[in-house]
């Protein structure tokens, strides 16, 4: 059969195996495309600045897959070009620096779990991208979201020059931007509270914050070891649910994984059902959504207007919120970090949270340009896990966003989602450990994207896929961004 050009933008996975399978389309070709579009408009054209490190390897192993294509058992991900955000350990001769000048050198000796099971999956690893400095956990003093030291700031392709630059989201800027751009199929994000959901809903792209321990988070920078996961993040649902089930395992280094024989899936595709709204009961918390402006608001209520059409029941509902200033995250990224740093190679200066937040005072126009508040807060917290106030802390925080804020609301009305705009209900969920998927919903007046996210109890991402695939197919807000 005589190849035709491959249309590159906005394809999907099934897109491409088709292509592949026609002798369309080789996965050489696919990468190669890939790189040529980074280049385009990542390093040069609109400066996306979304990819930081491009995998050597990346053509080699296309080549490989070339090579084997059809001679064994292939799942949806085989020969499928993949881009992970810069905080999870590749053993490929790439770095992993969560964006932070001190890690420019610390090449890792072994996959992460995840970066292992996309490998044995048949994914190629492109590169690595750009983040908020530290997973935005070194300062918020008026830092913008997207921003790290190493790799300055990501811009979202939807409004390079037009929007503020936190519009881009994080932490995961550069998974967000750099999928919505069109660089890769999938990418993987990593979210403590929100750092998915904001990215994805800012990039117009379908993220999926899984329950914590659904995915290993063994050999990725940590902060939290209470509500860190990663995720994937795609143009689509159908791509973000094949990839998720790639990503689940039971991983005997991670105990948070150890009830995923029981829990977890390998295939959510079966969840793809354009009439997964009919019949559901979702609540709506009225304020969580965004009345500062008015087309947000109005894309939001014709977002609703379309769940009630699909069949879905609304309840306007009211969350138990109670204010806690919770030091969890603090507590934990010390002593996560400090174990992460104390196994890194020779090559890396910094072996403790100590050092990181002495190497950066050397230079710290260079290494800390809007300060390191959040990782000097840390240090000045106990590292000790029986700690009683981080104890007390951490049981308030399921308490308030679970027991008595999530748990109370849903079995109080039957339901089976929460809706929010945006990550605006990020932080419950989070702290609960429970699920979200946000998918594209529409664009304000400025063009700036919106997401619809759904949220439940753990292990619910069955359903949830079922929520966001009838609302995606029912409205197909996606558009992709236009570069000149």
């Amino acid at each position: 059969m005589e190849k035709t050009a491959f249309e590159l933008e906005e394809t999907t996975i099934s897109e491409i195996q088709e292509a592949f399978k026609n002798n369309q389309l080789t996965s050489v070709e696919l990468v190669q495309a890939y790189l040529d579009r980074i280049d385009k408009f990542d390093k040069n054209g609109p400066k996306i600045n979304s990819v930081l490190t491009i995998n050597p390897d990346a053509l080699k192993v296309a080549a490989e897959r070339d090579d084997k294509r059809g001679q064994e058992e292939q799942g949806p991900l085989y020969g499928i070009p993949v881009l992970l955000k810069d905080n999870i350990n590749t053993k490929d001769n790439m770095p992993t620096t969560a964006g932070v000048i001190a890690l420019e050198n610390n090449y890792a000796k072994e996959d992460a779990p995840v970066a292992a099971q996309l490998r044995e999956a048949g994914a190629i690893i492109l590169g690595k991208v750009n983040l908020s400095e530290w997973a935005y956990f070194m300062t918020q003093n008026d830092v913008p979201s997207g921003y790290s030291g190493l790799g300055g700031q990501v811009e979202n392709p939807y409004g390079v020059g037009a929007f503020e630059a936190g519009s881009v989201g994080g932490s995961s800027s550069g998974t967000g931007a750099s999928i919505a751009s069109n660089f890769a199929v999938v990418g993987i994000g990593t979210e403590t509270s929100g750092s998915i959901l904001s990215p994805a809903s800012a990039n117009s792209i379908v993220g999926i914050k899984p329950t914590v321990g659904l995915i290993s988070r063994t050999g990725i920078i940590p902060i939290s070891a209470s509500q860190d996961t990663a995720g994937p993040m795609a143009r689509t649902v159908t791509d973000a649910a094949i990839t998720l089930g790639a990503l689940t395992a039971v991983d005997e280094q991670d105990p948070a994984t150890h009830r995923n024989d029981k829990q977890a899936l390998t295939d959510y595709t079966p969840h793809l059902k354009a009439d997964g709204l009919k019949g559901v009961r979702i609540g709506v918390d009225v304020t969580f959504l965004n009345d500062e402006k008015p087309d947000e608001r109005a894309i939001m209520d014709a977002a609703i207007a379309v769940l009630k059409a699909q069949g879905a029941i609304i309840e306007e509902i009211t969350i138990p919120v109670q204010e806690f200033r919770s030091d969890v995250l603090w507590y934990e990224f010390k002593r996560g970090v400090n174990e992460y740093l104390s196994a890194t190679s020779e090559e890396v200066p910094v072996k403790s949270l100590a050092d990181v937040i002495a190497f950066n005072k050397q230079d710290p126009e260079r290494r800390m340009k809007f300060g390191q508040s959040e990782l000097e807060k840390s240090q000045s917290l106990s590292d000790d896990p029986n700690d009683p106030t981080y104890l007390e802390h951490r049981a308030t925080d399921i308490r308030t966003a679970a027991t008595e804020g999530i748990d109370v609301a849903m079995d109080k009305h039957n339901l089976d989602a929460l809706l929010f705009q945006n990550n605006r209900g990020a932080a419950m969920p989070a702290k609960a450990g429970y699920p979200s998927i946000t998918v594209p919903a529409g664009y304000t007046d400025r063009g700036e994207p919106v997401g619809v996210t759904f949220s439940a109890k753990a292990y619910s991402e069955p359903r949830l896929i079922e929520l966001a695939y009838a609302y995606e197919q029912a409205t197909k807000k996606r558009k992709a961004p236009k570069f000149d």
